[in-house]
C-alpha cells in the first residue's frame, strides 16, 4: 500500500522530476525485490521446512532429555499440507525454535554423533542462509 501511495503522489505533474525519478526509481527496485521473494517464498519454506525435519529426527536420537527429545520428534512428524506462505512461514519458525534447543543441546554433548550432527546443523543454517540472497545481491 506504501508503494501503491508513493507511485500516486509521485505520478503528479506538480512533483519535481528529480524527486519523482528517485521515488519510481526506488519502487521500481522494491517491487522487483518483492516479485522475487514472492516467486520462491514457497518453496524455499518447503525445503528449509523438510532439512530441518530431518536434523530434529536426527536428534531426537542424540539428545539426553527426554522432553526435548519428544518435541523434537514431534516437530519432525509435522508436515507442510498449507501451502499458504503464512502457514509455511509459521511452521518454520516452530522448526527453527526447535533446531535451537537442539543445536544448544549437541553443543553440550560429547561424542562423534552430536559433533556430527552440529556440523550438519551448522552446514544447514549456512544453507539457509543462502536461499536467502536476493539475485543481484552483493553479497
Amino acid at each position: 500500500m506504501e508503494l501503491s501511495g508513493l507511485v500516486a503522489f509521485n505520478a503528479q505533474p506538480d512533483v519535481d522530476p528529480a524527486d519523482r525519478a528517485s521515488a519510481l526509481g526506488l519502487t521500481a527496485m522494491l517491487l522487483a525485490v518483492a516479485a522475487q521473494e514472492f516467486d520462491r517464498a514457497a518453496a524455499r519454506h518447503v525445503e528449509e521446512n523438510r532439512a530441518v525435519r530431518a536434523l530434529l529426527a536426527r536428534g531426537a536420537a542424540v539428545v539426553a532429555d527426554a522432553a526435548l527429545a519428544e518435541r523434537l520428534r514431534s516437530l519432525a512428524a509435522t508436515a507442510d499440507e498449507d501451502l499458504r506462505v503464512s502457514a509455511l512461514q509459521a511452521a518454520n519458525s516452530a522448526l527453527r525454535a526447535g533446531l535451537i534447543e537442539l543445536h544448544a543441546a549437541v553443543e553440550a554433548v560429547d561424542g562423534a554423533e552430536a559433533k556430527a550432527l552440529e556440523s550438519e546443523i551448522w552446514s544447514e543454517l549456512v544453507v539457509s542462509t543462502e536461499r536467502r540472497v536476493l539475485a543481484g545481491a552483493p553479497v
